[in-house]
């Protein structure tokens, strides 16, 4: 039976450790060292010069913090890349793979590495199948930057723009711990999770829009076909009579959107493309953050989706082995909300003080009482992130009920809106022909 040389990490006490085994493959080699405990770096078959690099590679000590940024978490890792970066090839337009398709990569990346084959025999397989080549590049991309010597954490950090800093992070925390099938297996849990609740938020958001649409486009076609025909009947019928006041101004409005379409179209823009422009403006983003948490029948929607989403979070860092203070950072800097971020970094500064969580997130006054009295239990009892997960589930099954209640009234509502809005039209063209009847009789 073959011989090969490795070399490892001892996952009880972290030191380095060389040695022989015998195995039929350097796949199977590398299963038998798992067995017994070890995370193998590099396994070697006797007098051949090709090595298996393993996606596990000691970590070195950070210094000046974490890839967040932060000097005060204490984190164990490494943050360096190598200093040849890759890119993802071609020109792309939007992002290169949406959520739920990093979602799908992530499961299937989380089942090989479970299944016992190495991090770079996974991502080969996975490039090899991949359909989006933006995406094909970039895996390709991190396979090489695995192949040079690096890990995969450091692959990686070579595309920003596809993994975020809670991938990256919880990536680090696998490779660390010598737990990565298991922490990718959590992450792809969190995204679908995550993904199914956006989901269902943008469910309760798309009826009305498409009710306002078609409100909008009959009401357009009836001020630019039909409004001015009977402006015209009106005119030569009632021999300069004044119309009623109604009348008076739908006939307007449709005489300003027929002479003045493109300066219409022009003022929807503006209003719309505007609106985009101070949503990124800080001041323009915390007043939607709270009309999100405050605008009535939505306003709870938001807050227990946030709520869902930072419990989630945070309890998958935690659950997977990353630092409190570097997990309350990526919790912050991924909570969408940013009155929830200042209630974070708050609860981030009170940790670091020596402070626990529960008490300073009470004091921000943003998050409901229920959620602070889990998480004290759960600090008390030394089960935070099964106590955090608790919560998500809650708060994700109340979103799901507020979804449905708030679906079920919207709909009369958008229904009496859209026939409100006919109505009128048909009513200020209504009263006229009343007063021609009265005439012609």
């Amino acid at each position: 039976m073959p011989k090969f040389t490795y070399q490892a990490i001892d996952s009880s006490t972290g030191k380095d450790k060389k040695g022989m085994i015998e195995a039929a493959s350097q796949e199977q080699a590398a299963t038998e060292l798992k067995a017994q405990g070890l995370l193998p770096t590099q396994i070697m078959a006797e007098g051949n010069a090709g090595a298996l690099r393993v996606g596990a590679k000691k970590a070195a000590p950070v210094r000046g913090g974490s890839s967040g940024g932060s000097s005060d978490t204490g984190t164990p890792f490494r943050t360096e890349a190598p200093a040849r970066k890759k890119k993802a090839g071609g020109i792309t337009f939007g992002k290169i793979i949406n959520n739920a398709g990093l979602a799908v990569f992530t499961r299937q990346l989380s089942t090989l590495v479970n299944a016992g084959m190495p991090i770079l025999r996974s991502l080969e397989t996975l490039g090899r199948q991949e359909k989006n080549l933006p995406f094909k590049a970039v895996i390709d991309g991190v396979a090489e930057t695995i192949r040079s010597g690096g890990t995969f954490s450091d692959g990686l950090l070579q595309y920003p723009k596809v993994f975020d800093r809670l991938y990256v992070n919880m990536v680090k925390a696998g490779e660390a711990g010598g737990v990565l099938g298991t922490v990718l297996d959590r992450l792809s849990k969190f995204m679908e999770k995550a993904e199914k609740i956006k989901g269902k938020v943008k469910s309760a958001m798309t009826y009305p829009i498409i009710i306002a649409g078609v409100a909008v486009l009959i009401v357009a076609a009836l001020m630019v076909f039909v409004i001015p025909k009977f402006e015209s009947i009106f005119a030569s019928l009632l021999k300069g009579a004044p119309l009623p006041a109604l009348t008076q101004y739908v006939l307007a409005v449709s005489n300003f959107i027929k002479n003045h379409y493109i300066m219409a179209g022009i003022l929807i823009a503006v209003v719309w493309f505007g609106g985009k422009a101070l949503a990124k403006t800080r001041a323009g983003s915390r007043f939607l953050n709270w009309a999100q948490l405050h605008v009535p029948a939505f306003g709870p929607l938001f807050l227990k989706a946030a709520v869902g989403r930072f419990t989630r979070t945070l309890s998958t860092l935690l659950s997977s082995g990353v630092p409190i203070l570097q997990a309350l950072i990526i919790t912050r800097d991924t909570s969408g909300n940013i009155y929830v971020a200042e209630a974070l970094n708050m609860v981030h500064d009170r940790v670091k003080e020596g402070d626990n969580i529960a008490k300073p997130m009470e004091a921000t006054k943003v998050f409901p009482t229920m959620v602070t009295s889990m998480i004290e239990v759960g600090e008390e009892t030394g089960a935070l992130p099964e106590m955090l997960s608790r919560i998500a589930d809650t708060y994700d099954d109340e979103v799901d009920n507020a979804v449905s209640g708030i679906t079920s009234i919207i709909e009369p509502i958008m229904i009496v809106f859209m026939a409100v809005c006919v109505g009128t039209i048909v009513i200020a063209m209504f009263l006229p022909l009343v007063k021609i009847i009265q005439t012609l009789s």
